[in-house]
């Protein structure tokens, strides 16, 4: 076997997981820039060949097997619910929320938003686009939350730096949102 069929065969078998270059430098035994000649040389079958639905994507420093753009339509229709659909309003405001603030807990999200977004993250955490990725240190111990990498392939890029810039003087800054201070307790002494 030729080691442009170990690439697909590899890529073939982890599916939505996908490989670093690293990972398929090791497995297939060759230099990482010679597996990438291998990523080119399949993509570029790939692309001519009209009668292949498949293409190469990396996003979060992995590499997967996808299908072509060209077939959205048809796998839209085939999902019948596809997830841009589900997402509400609501659901796209936090997931901006955490992706430009990330990690911050709940309460800090709901600061920034003035309303409750538990409901909210639970479906986010629901379509793996949120995680939980520790605790926050302050009395409770509240969950600290960030994207995951399901979410940079949702959205179509390989890192959170490039997502588009926005002006920060339309955001509230999350420091000012200083809900975890302990607050003066008022006595009659006072």
């Amino acid at each position: 076997m030729n080691k442009t069929a170990e690439l697909e065969a590899l890529l073939f078998v982890t599916g939505e997981e996908g490989l670093s270059l690293r990972d398929l430098s090791g497995l297939l035994t060759i230099t990482p820039s010679a597996v990438t000649q291998q990523i080119e040389k399949l993509s570029q079958k790939y692309q001519a060949e009209s009668d292949s639905a498949l293409t190469i994507i990396e996003t979060a420093g992995k590499y997967r097997l996808a299908t072509k753009v060209e077939l959205n339509d048809l796998l839209q229709h085939y999902a019948k619910t596809p997830m841009n659909q589900s997402l509400s309003k609501a659901a796209l405001e936090v997931l901006a929320i955490i992706a430009y603030k990330q990690p911050l807990t709940r309460i800090e999200v709901d600061a920034i938003r003035g309303v409750n977004s538990s409901g909210t993250m639970a479906t986010l955490q629901a379509f793996d686009l949120i995680e939980v990725i520790g605790k926050k240190e302050v009395i409770g111990n509240p969950n600290l939350y960030a994207t995951t990498n399901h979410f940079l392939d949702y959205i179509g890029i390989n890192t959170l730096e490039e997502l588009p810039e926005i002006n920060e003087e339309l955001l509230m800054n999350i420091d000012d949102v200083d809900i975890f201070n302990e607050k003066e307790i008022i006595t009659d002494e006072n």
